[in-house]
């Protein structure tokens, strides 16, 4: 969104949305053109088809399969923004998994990588991941920051989006909130039970603090919540960074979240139950031990322990946040849009801001 606003700022461009229902986020406003992406609505399927055959510069954030056969004009650019300022498990071309994967899959992946002409980083750290996951040289790495990383340094943002999370949930004006956010595992796609004791958290921590929980849609379809007035199901809520803003101690796992919330400077428990079996499905860049900001735990009784006891440093999580975030300072987003619409070669446009 921060990236769409700029570009109508700076620019005179016609903006086009291509958007799957998976997509919560609002993109209407005056003079856009916004697309559903399924094949279920053909209309707006060729409309689609036809944007990306007449456009000139193409943004994308996730892995998308149809650009493997995508022939871009000449001077077009495909620029992938991705959804994750850091990465602790491996993917793409690194992703474990790739080696039981035919010949032709693992080409079809290569071809998508290929195709992107600039990758946006917001740390050197996540530049050396990105060329070994999409097999790109350095000439490909985008070194703007983050763009949706410049909401965290918007204090009149952050202000108003915690002011409106205080009208929804007048409890958080009363007592801290934890927020669970676990990456989603391949294997719970039927499972609605978290790995989680939430009545033993309720006992323990419920005088003084409530629990937010930010679940995968497979698993928040199923989910029964037995502990209303301390848990609160936010899984649907449009805006992860927002939620970040009002968290006072994040518990999340092997998920991108705590790279973005570092900027914020605040706790973070890392609940690694499953580490061994995740580390030989997944794999991770680094020890996770020694990567990430924070106590990890294994069961829920630590949970509560570490944060009965207070036991973080700050100091961990700030340093984390300044290496993950090298370049995302603010203004990721102007950066961004001005590298893309200089004369120069945008690299170079870059490293003159």
């Amino acid at each position: 969104m921060y990236t769409l606003k700029e570009l109508e700022k700076q620019t005179d461009d016609q903006v086009v949305v291509l958007k799957n229902s998976q997509c919560k986020a609002n993109f209407h406003a005056d003079g856009r053109i916004i697309l559903d992406f399924e094949s279920t609505n053909i209309i707006h399927w060729f409309r689609a088809i036809y944007h990306l055959a007449t456009s000139h510069k193409i943004i994308v954030d996730n892995y998308y399969g149809f650009l493997a056969v995508t022939n871009f004009k000449e001077n077009v650019l495909c620029v992938q923004l991705w959804h994750a300022a850091g990465a602790i498990k491996q993917f793409a071309l690194t992703d474990p998994s790739v080696e039981f994967r035919s010949p032709r899959a693992y080409k079809r992946f290569v071809d998508v990588y290929h195709r992107f002409n600039y990758v946006v980083v917001g740390s050197e750290k996540m530049a050396s991941i990105f060329r070994k996951s999409f097999d790109l040289s350095s000439e490909h790495i985008l070194r703007t920051g983050i763009p949706r990383t410049d909401f965290f340094f918007n204090k009149q943002e952050m202000k108003a989006a915690e002011e409106s999370l205080r009208e929804d949930f007048p409890v958080i004006n009363k007592k801290k909130v934890i927020l669970y956010a676990p990456t989603f595992r391949d294997d719970q796609l039927n499972v609605a039970e978290l790995e989680l004791d939430i009545k033993r958290m309720y006992k323990s921590l419920s005088r003084d603090y409530v629990l937010f929980l930010r679940l995968h849609p497979a698993i928040n379809a199923e989910f029964k919540n037995d502990f209303p007035g301390f848990i609160y199901n936010v899984s649907s809520y449009p805006n992860i960074n927002h939620l970040l803003v009002i968290t006072d101690i994040l518990i999340s796992d092997y998920s991108s979240i705590p790279f973005e919330f570092s900027l914020l400077e605040k706790p973070m428990i890392f609940y690694a139950y499953d580490i061994d079996a995740y580390h030989e499905s997944r794999g991770f860049w680094e020890n996770y031990e020694e990567m990430v900001p924070g106590p990890v735990v294994k069961t829920t009784e630590e949970i509560i322990e570490v944060v009965k006891q207070n036991q973080f440093n700050l100091q961990e999580v700030s340093v984390f946040a300044n290496q993950w975030n090298q370049y995302s300072k603010g203004y990721a987003s102007e950066r961004l849009i001005q590298a893309l619409y200089t004369d120069e070669e945008p690299l170079q446009a870059v490293d003159q801001l």
